[in-house]
Parts: structure tokens; C-alpha cells; sequence
């Protein structure tokens, strides 16, 4: 009678966990499935559906517990990685295998909404080249009651031969921004070739590829994150540090991603997307094609200017840039730390002699750029610029267009 039983009970048993595993299924998959089809993600064990209805974890989920979390990966400084906790490194681990290797639904550690979104963020931040997620607006988590583990449906952009398309596009960035550089460029030369290459190949173009990289080198189209994760891209495959970084404008509100580069381990901010605006001109000159020139403005520009421009988002720490010693007018010899005419009327002379047919200097605050703002700006300095030009290249008349970037207090003269 009680082998009877005991027969019984683990008939009703088995059973259950049948019964369990179909509802589990039911819950993930919005239809009833059969115990022997597996459910979305990869295959589990009866036991394994049973673990978790009973409060357990499947065997897959406790492999990942036990799995050692590397530190570091390859060809990537991972800036925001090392601002997470233990668990949440794990999880962006986790997460980083899922996508490279674009799997549909795989597990994570962690459930909450809060942690798994920052983990996530943290990796697009990370890994720029990761483009076939990044213009997902969302992504989808199915969460078990009462556990710390998910699983996680990130979708994918692209298919196989877009992905090969956009590829190649990388690899023909990254070979043409090479055929740029030489053997004897340090840090800040290949981060300025970069630059110029980005706001020469990129168009700022509202597009669905536009948040990403696929944009940048793809379409040639993008917006600030697109630009932000281009230069990231191409730094990292040179072996410069660059961080990306998203926030707000200080005046509007309206969100913004730039960069911060380390130069010989010195954090500076870089902005493309700012640097690409040829419409800071006056008049018609941006319609002119030779009067087209780089805004090195936004490239190592001075800390405390670019500041009041944009406000990071604070979610993650991001380093303090507070050095001034790359700036381009410093390193050219064009920043002006007091007021004197004649100084700022030599350095422009010495640009027209050098046959440059842009002149430009930049006042180091607003009240040696006030001071000169009546001579240079209103008054007539710019005609006796004009009258050497003219003078250096036996000319009877000659045009140009003035520039100003009142929040740099930069002055442009193109000829």
C-alpha cells in the first residue's frame, strides 16, 4: 500500500512540475507550449523550469553567478565598466556576450529595472561599436517574481547584410583616417586629424541611423551621439582614450552627447558636433566652398567656457578638465591673455604673410574680448587687415567675412 502510494505521489509529482514548467512558459511566451519545446532564449531542463517556479535558479543562471567577471576588455577603456558595482559588472558582462554574439534572449543576473537600465547604459557609453542596438529606443526584460535574474531581449537593428555594409564602413573610415597620420604625430595631432575627418566626411542629419556609429560612417548622416560615438570609435582603434559623454544644453535643456579625451593622461572636452557648423559665419560666406574652415574651437576647448554651454547628466562621475594647455590658439600661439592692438594686429599679419586666408584669435575672458570688441568687431581694425592682404598679394580689392564665437570669444577673418 505505501509502495503504492509513494508510486502515486511521484506520478502527481511529475506532473506538477509539468503543469509548472507550461504555465512558466505560458507567462514568457503568451501561448501554451508542450514540455518538450523549448522556450525563447535556449534550451532548459524540466528541472531547470521547475527551479524556478519553486524558488530555485535554473542551472544556466547559477553558472553565470559563478563565472569569473574580467576586469577588462580588450582595445576598450570601458570608463563607466569601472564605475559599477560587483553585480552590475557581472551583469554587463553578461550583457556584452548576449549582444556580440546577437542572441535573441539570454540571462542576466540582475532584475530590477533600475540596475539592468544602468548597466546598459553604462555599456552603450562603453562600446561604441556595438551600433546594431544602439538605436533601440528600448529593450525588453522578462522578469520572474520574487528573483534576482532576468532575461534580456535587447532587438536588433540590422540584418546580416546591412551589418556587412556598415562593417566595411568602419574599416574604411578607420583606413582613411590612417592614410592621415604619420609616424611622428603624438596624441593630440592623430585626436585633431579625427576631428577634422569627422567634420569633413559627417553631415548633421536627423536620420533613424542617426544616434549611432552606422550613421556617422554608414550614411554619412548623424546627430551629436552619432558624432560623439564616431570620434570615440576611431580614437579607440588608435590607442587614445575618449570617453562619451551625454548631458543637457545649459539653456534650452535639450540633450547633447560630446566627448572627453585623455591627451598624455590629461582630460579634455571635444565636441564635434559643434565643431561642424560652418553657419557661424556672417552673410552668405557659408555658401562659399573656399571660405570652408574647421572650428577648432571645440577641440580642447577652455573648461570653464564649455561649461556654461553644456551640463552632463550626472548619472555617472566623468573626470574634472580643468587644463587649458592644449587648447588650439594656446598651442598656436592666438590666445590673448590682455589687450594690446598692435600684438593682435601682428599675430594677423604674420597668418597673411604664412599665405593663410583665414586669421583667427581668441581673448582668454570676457573682459579682454569687451576690450577689444569696439576695435575689432565694430570698429576698423578688420579694413586694415583687409588693406595688408591686399598689400601682401598685389590685390586692388579683396572681400571677407567675420566670424564670432561670443561664448570663446573667438574672432574669425576669412579672406
Amino acid at each position: 500500500m505505501r509502495k503504492k502510494l509513494r508510486t502515486l505521489f511521484f506520478q502527481l509529482l511529475i506532473l506538477s512540475l509539468a503543469f509548472c514548467a507550461g504555465y512558466l512558459i505560458l507567462l514568457k511566451s503568451g501561448k501554451v507550449a508542450v514540455l518538450s519545446q523549448d522556450p525563447p532564449g535556449g534550451q532548459e531542463s524540466i528541472l531547470d523550469r521547475a527551479a524556478e517556479f519553486f524558488g530555485g535558479e535554473p542551472a544556466e543562471v547559477r553558472s553565470l553567478r559563478k563565472a569569473a567577471v574580467a576586469e577588462s576588455d580588450p582595445g576598450h577603456m570601458e570608463y563607466y565598466f569601472r564605475q559599477l558595482e560587483k553585480e552590475e559588472k557581472r551583469c554587463y558582462r553578461q550583457i556584452l556576450e548576449g549582444v556580440r554574439e546577437e542572441k535573441e534572449q539570454f540571462y542576466i543576473t540582475l532584475s530590477s529595472e533600475e540596475e539592468v537600465n544602468r548597466v546598459y547604459k553604462a555599456l552603450l557609453y562603453d562600446h561604441p561599436e556595438l551600433y546594431w542596438i544602439h538605436n533601440r529606443e528600448s529593450v525588453y526584460r522578462t522578469i520572474y517574481q520574487n528573483r534576482d535574474y532576468c532575461r534580456f531581449s535587447p532587438g536588433y537593428t540590422y540584418t546580416a547584410g546591412e551589418k556587412a555594409e556598415i562593417d566595411q564602413s568602419l574599416e574604411n573610415a578607420y583606413q582613411e583616417v590612417c592614410a592621415m597620420l604619420t609616424d611622428s604625430m603624438g596624441e593630440y595631432e592623430k585626436a585633431q586629424a579625427v576631428y577634422t575627418y569627422l567634420i569633413d566626411t559627417v553631415t548633421y542629419v536627423q536620420s533613424e541611423d542617426d544616434q549611432s556609429i552606422a550613421g556617422a560612417f554608414w550614411k554619412k548622416q548623424a546627430v551629436c551621439a552619432g558624432y560623439a560615438g564616431a570620434l570615440q570609435y576611431l580614437l579607440e582603434r588608435l590607442g587614445i582614450s575618449c570617453i562619451y559623454v551625454e548631458g543637457d544644453a545649459a539653456d534650452t535643456g535639450e540633450g547633447h552627447a560630446w566627448n572627453i579625451i585623455l591627451l598624455d593622461g590629461t582630460p579634455y572636452y571635444v565636441d564635434v558636433t559643434n565643431g561642424d557648423q560652418p553657419d557661424f559665419l556672417q552673410g552668405d560666406a557659408a555658401l562659399l566652398a573656399e571660405h570652408k574652415t574647421t572650428l577648432y574651437d571645440y577641440f580642447c576647448p577652455f573648461p570653464e567656457e564649455y561649461e556654461t554651454l553644456y551640463i552632463p547628466s550626472g548619472e555617472f562621475e566623468i573626470p574634472d578638465c580643468t587644463s587649458t594647455d592644449r587648447n588650439f590658439y594656446v598651442m598656436n600661439g592666438a590666445c590673448f591673455t590682455d589687450y594690446d592692438w598692435q600684438s593682435v594686429y601682428d599675430l594677423c599679419r604674420l597668418r597673411i604673410d604664412n599665405n593663410a586666408a583665414v586669421v583667427r584669435f581668441k581673448f582668454a575672458d570676457k573682459e579682454i574680448f569687451e576690450a577689444a570688441r569696439a576695435s575689432w568687431i565694430d570698429g576698423d581694425s578688420p579694413q586694415e587687415v583687409a588693406r595688408y592682404y591686399m598689400e601682401v598679394h598685389g590685390m586692388n580689392r579683396v572681400g571677407y567675412h567675420c566670424g564670432v564665437l561670443d561664448n570663446f570669444y573667438t574672432l574669425y577673418y576669412i579672406f
